[in-house]
């Protein structure tokens, strides 16, 4: 099988490596445009407490107890898992509130029993202290109670979007820089060089819909802006310290080195501007610094920007266009990309093959682009 995949972020890497995997043969075409969702990410894997449901939620948590089985795939192509960057070194949920987190505690236990094996990599979820929740995370302010979810990780977007680069590529796969030009359903031009296979996966983010734009079908994908800001700790070593949840839209990230990511905002109707604006940094720092003022004489490293893919059902879109064969769409992952987009990859390399793929159903594109509307229920935003 000919296959051709049309971005390079989290969606297109991950299809792009498992294609190469079951032996197609596949070329993966991507223009580096600026703001692309993975470049920019803070790399959490946990997805347990988020506010989605239904579909989504399946999906986030079944990607999550995926990658144990991707790291091992990535050994098997000759790629060390520690490319990936990826640590399992917990999740802290905090609030000031002790009730808030009876009440999310609660909450998670029931979600184990309801989601069933999906939720086994979660782990315990343990009460704990503030004085235990600064020692594992020293910045945190005085007055916060936290949760303890054991399962909780990280990944770097970047590293892990090269690894599974390289993968696909030592599996006998291609990487062509440059803009496709997308000339029918199964074919492409690049730099003036057309490129044709029997499959055509399109997985370019937000920009889905342009890319799909000639041949007139309507991708229902919307950019958000996310402001990502990076800090330093000099000399401190943060490589074992677990992410923090404030039970709000922004979070902390500690990365190896001292540095540490912190975010992020959620801006729609952005448009495809992938500028860091003052109103963005200013509300990522006082977030940041409103749950761990230890923060405060951090270096400011950089604020990275993504457009995150947002589908307008609340379901990522992935499958096969209706009426438009070996043509396949895999998008609107919003901001669980870096937790689930692996395992999507995985599966729609495995529904190209021919298998029948149940967990993609309700992520076909014909429910999102059909007469009949979205269906699903998606995160909550």
């Amino acid at each position: 099988m000919r296959a051709i995949v049309v971005g390079s972020g989290i969606s297109g890497a991950s299809a792009f490596f498992a294609l190469a995997r079951s032996g197609a043969s596949v070329v993966l075409v991507d223009d580096g445009a600026p703001g692309q969702a993975t470049g920019a990410s803070a790399g959490i894997v946990e997805p347990w407490s988020s506010t989605a449901s239904g579909t989504y939620y399946e999906l986030y948590t079944a990607g999550a107890a995926y990658y144990p089985e991707l790291l091992s795939q990535l050994g098997a192509a000759g790629i060390d898992a520690a490319a990936t960057g990826y640590r399992r070194t917990g999740g802290l949920i905090v609030n000031r509130d002790p009730s808030l987190l009876d009440a999310e505690q609660a909450r998670l236990e029931e979600r184990r029993s309801e989601y069933g094996v999906a939720m086994a990599a979660m782990g315990r979820v343990d009460r704990i202290g503030g004085e235990r929740a600064r020692s594992l995370f020293p910045p945190l302010a005085d007055g916060l109670d936290a949760l303890l979810v054991e399962g909780g990780a990280h990944v770097d977007g970047r590293r892990l979007r090269d690894a599974l680069v390289s993968g696909g590529e030592r599996c006998g796969g291609e990487l062509v820089r440059g803009c496709a030009e997308v000339l029918g359903d199964t074919a492409v031009a690049v730099e003036g060089k057309r490129i044709e296979a029997d499959v055509l996966v399109i997985a370019s983010g937000a920009w889905a819909p342009r890319t799909l734009g000639g041949l007139g079908v309507p991708v229902p994908v919307q950019p958000q802006r996310g402001q990502i800001t990076h800090l330093s700790l000099d000399g401190v070593d943060t490589s074992g310290w677990p992410t923090v949840h404030p039970m709000r839209h922004h979070y902390l990230v500690a990365f190896d080195g001292g540095r540490l990511a912190v975010g992020a905002t959620r801006e729609d109707g952005t448009g495809f501007d992938a500028r860091v604006t003052a109103s963005g940094q200013l509300q990522v720092l006082e977030d940041a610094l409103s749950i761990a003022p230890g923060l405060a004489n951090a270096t400011l490293i950089e604020t990275r920007v993504g457009l995150r893919p947002v589908a307008d059902s609340g379901v990522p879109i992935v499958g096969e266009v209706a009426g438009r064969p070996g043509l396949f769409l895999a998008t609107g992952y919003g901001a669980g990309g870096l937790t689930m987009a692996p395992l999507l990859g995985d599966l729609l390399a495995r529904r190209i093959a021919g298998e029948r793929v149940e967990l993609l159903d309700a992520t076909d594109p014909a429910l999102a682009i059909g007469p009949t509307g979205p269906e699903g229920t998606g995160p909550a935003r």
